[in-house]
């Protein structure tokens, strides 16, 4: 659909990806805003033209405005993004809440959240849709790299949303780019659930490098992720073939691969023989594939759903299970044939 008009943005969250998200669609002629949790924060983007608390080096547009103020930013926007780690959703959703009467232009509230909220295992539209009744909801998700978006270089995305209206082709067009392509997806639950097992099989990517298992090992490992995210998600209600595109396989190569990988990062020093706690204790930035181990752990179990890799990865960060032990696990388990349908009963 061609772009009609430009769209006024407020992006909410000024971490590394919100920052790069919004000086993105800065930088594609759309009024945005930048909404920073903190005060000081906010400031010092403005007055330092970058976010050198989590994206150094990056210089901002200068058509980017930076606030702190979420009711200035919502007032006249036509799309809400936020990327917010997965456990401050539900408080941001409530303090939008507060200020939704006053937003007559608000159509579409995206997610750029990548895990499950702990104890409900709400996704993040799940989540919106619960807090903001009667609002269109959606994600936007796939391999993106911070700083690499922030610079302009080319990458892909797919927009997923609750109701696939009008409106939703228009954002798509006001996002894209030559350094950023859109895709739509009607299936958001599969988007969701992409975004989330990515960083989990990331985690487990980083137990590889940190034992120093080589790339068969590792090759092998995020080839039978692949079969543990198609079989997992179906299992939750997703399309089969939405785990074989961005944000499935796509996310996946380039979370568990990527040295900027946080998740992956924290896997490796994992397997390196670092503690779970010590690696947490005093981080500034979430590495989502921890909490999301935990949700997505709890959800198969109920389901009963049988993700191997998945069961590892949780062992490894809340039953302090060695790396090396979770390793001859999954080497002796039952051997099966690989031409089964990855999303087959087994």
């Amino acid at each position: 659909m061609p772009e009609k008009r430009p769209l006024k943005f407020a992006v909410i969250g000024a971490g590394a990806w919100g920052t790069a998200v919004a000086a993105h669609l800065a930088r594609r002629g759309h009024p945005t805003m930048l909404v920073a949790r903190r005060a000081e924060h906010g400031a010092a983007i403005t007055a330092a033209g970058e976010n050198r608390d989590y994206l150094p080096g990056v210089v901002l547009p200068p058509a980017l405005t930076v606030t702190s103020s979420l009711r200035t930013a919502l007032i006249e926007a036509d799309v809400a993004l936020i990327a917010s780690p997965s456990h401050a959703l539900r408080q941001w959703c409530e303090q939008m809440r507060a200020v939704l009467h006053d937003t007559a232009r608000l159509q579409l509230f995206l997610s750029l959240v990548k895990g499950l909220e702990v104890g409900t295992h709400l996704r993040p539209s799940e989540v919106m849709a619960q807090m903001l009744p009667g609002m269109n909801v959606g994600t936007v998700t796939g391999p993106t790299n911070a700083a690499e978006v922030a610079q302009g270089l080319p990458a892909a995305m797919v927009l997923a949303s609750l109701r696939t209206e009008d409106f939703v082709g228009e954002v798509q067009a006001a996002m894209s780019g030559q350094s950023l392509r859109i895709y739509t997806s009607d299936d958001l639950p599969g988007a969701e659930f992409g975004a989330c097992l990515k960083n989990i099989y990331a985690v487990a990517s980083g137990f590889n490098d940190g034992l120093k298992l080589g790339d068969n090992s590792k090759a092998a490992l995020i080839t039978r992720a692949v079969a543990e995210m198609v079989r997992v998600g179906v299992a939750l209600g997703a399309k089969p073939e939405t785990f074989y595109g961005l944000s499935g396989i796509g996310d996946l190569m380039a979370t568990c691969n990527g040295p900027w990988s946080r998740n992956r990062e924290f896997g490796q020093k994992i397997g390196e023989g670092i503690p779970v706690a010590d690696l947490l204790a005093g981080r500034k930035t979430v590495v989502e594939g921890h909490r999301t181990t935990k949700a997505l752990y709890e959800l198969c179990r109920q389901k009963g759903i049988t993700a191997p890799i998945l069961a590892e990865t949780h062992a490894i960060l809340y039953e302090n299970k060695k790396p090396a032990d979770a390793l001859r696990a999954l080497m002796t388990r039952e051997l099966k044939s690989e031409t089964q349908t990855p999303f087959a009963k087994k």
